[in-house]
Order: C-alpha cells, then sequence, then structure tokens
C-alpha cells in the first residue's frame, strides 16, 4: 500500500524541479538577451580614432544617398549595442549649408566579415554655436610682440581638417578623373583672426603615379565652416 504513495510522491517532486528549471532557464535567457541586446557606452573615448572613423563613415555614406555636401566636425556622444556585431550609435557634429547640426547615426559592424553598413542618419537638431577653437587651442598666442602666423602642430584635428578640406576643394576645382590624395601635411602655420583662423598649410598630394605639393591658405570660422582662400603649386 506504501508503493502507490511512494510514486506519487516522487511524480510530484520531479515535475516540480521541471517547472523550476524552466523558469530558471527562461529567466537566465532574458538576462543573457537583455545584456547583449542592451546599449551600452562605447568602450572607446568619443574622440578615439576608431569612432571618428566610423562617424566620417556615417557622413560620407550619407553624403552619397543623398547627394549632400555634410561636413564631419566630431563626435559629441557615442553607445554601442551588441547585436551580430556590434551596432553604434552615434551622435554627429557637422556643417550643412554653412552650419553646425548634430546628427544621429547608427553604424553596424562585423569586424570579421569586414562588414560596415550605415543603418541610419537623421537630423537631430541644431549644434551649440560656441567657438569650435580658440587662440590656445592652436597653439597661436596674441601677446605683446604683435599678431602673426605661428607654427602648429600638424597633427591637430582642425589642421587636418583644414588640409583635408583643401584636398576637396581642389577635387571639385579640377577636372581630372584621376582622385587627389593627401600624403602628407609637410607643415603648418596658423594666425587667429577675429572671428575666424587662418591657415596656411604645405602639403604633399599623389594623383594616380604623381606626387605634387600645394601651398594653401585656408580659413575656419568660429562657426565652423572651412573656405579655401589660396592654392598654389610648391616647386621647392
Amino acid at each position: 500500500m506504501q508503493k502507490p504513495n511512494f510514486l506519487l510522491s516522487f511524480l510530484f517532486s520531479t515535475a516540480i524541479s521541471i517547472l523550476f528549471l524552466n523558469n530558471f532557464s527562461a529567466e537566465s535567457m532574458a538576462t543573457t538577451t537583455n545584456t547583449l541586446g542592451g546599449v551600452h557606452p562605447s568602450q572607446g573615448s568619443q574622440n578615439s580614432a576608431e569612432l571618428e572613423n566610423l562617424a566620417r563613415f556615417a557622413v560620407d555614406e550619407h553624403n552619397k544617398k543623398e547627394n549632400a555636401m555634410v561636413e564631419f566636425v566630431r563626435v559629441v556622444k557615442a553607445t554601442e549595442q551588441v547585436v551580430a556585431g556590434t551596432l553604434h550609435h552615434l551622435t554627429v557634429e557637422a556643417i550643412d549649408a554653412g552650419k553646425k547640426k548634430l546628427y544621429e547615426a547608427k553604424v553596424w559592424v562585423k569586424p570579421w566579415m569586414n562588414f560596415k553598413e550605415l543603418q541610419e542618419f537623421k537630423h537631430a537638431g541644431d549644434a551649440d554655436d560656441s567657438p569650435s577653437f580658440t587662440a590656445s587651442d592652436l597653439g597661436v598666442k596674441k601677446d605683446v610682440h604683435g599678431p602673426g602666423l605661428q607654427a602648429v602642430p600638424t597633427n591637430y584635428p582642425v589642421v587636418q581638417d583644414a588640409a583635408n578640406h583643401a584636398i576637396k576643394t581642389l577635387q571639385q576645382r579640377s577636372n581630372s578623373l584621376v582622385p587627389y590624395e593627401l600624403k602628407e601635411i609637410v607643415h603648418a602655420k596658423a594666425e587667429v583672426v577675429e572671428d575666424f583662423a587662418k591657415f596656411h598649410l604645405l602639403l604633399k598630394v599623389k594623383r594616380g603615379d604623381k606626387e605634387e605639393k600645394f601651398k594653401v591658405e585656408v580659413h575656419h570660422k568660429n562657426e565652423g565652416t572651412y573656405h579655401l582662400n589660396h592654392m598654389e603649386p610648391d616647386h621647392s
């Protein structure tokens, strides 16, 4: 008479164990899914070269798709989401029609497949109109000796952006189908004049198999716009 009771107890205990394990597995799966799919701060800082390259890629892809002329300025904020690869959520400051604006971009990356795709790029408002540089930022100081051009680091972001703008303008003005490629900023000088910075750059440029040097003068205004004021070949 005791065997049926033992059998019932065993079956009841087994059923309880199965229910517990199912609930535990479901909770574990939910937790894992939330962790993998959640958005969290990017591992690199917003000023890292990797994030800047992703932001520039997003701007370039947007320009190709929309036939636009948006110019990258900087990464304002960066988060990422683990999917089949990584989905980077970027807040990008860029210049459109002479005005600084903010854009929200999503770039999907799968490194093991060498895959990179722009998922979304949308306007998110106007950026702060405060100056994007100061005299001290450029290493340019107005002192008692008077104003004038002073040497500045060629790897400074504003200097590199000025050089890239010069090459971009040169390509637009040229009838050549062969693209110009910036090889080196040989030296750079800058001066802050009222509401803009004046850059005098010597650029080494490659077009096909030919290398050339150009002296350029680029103006960078407080609102973030660049203007190629002068360019001439350098034969030194």
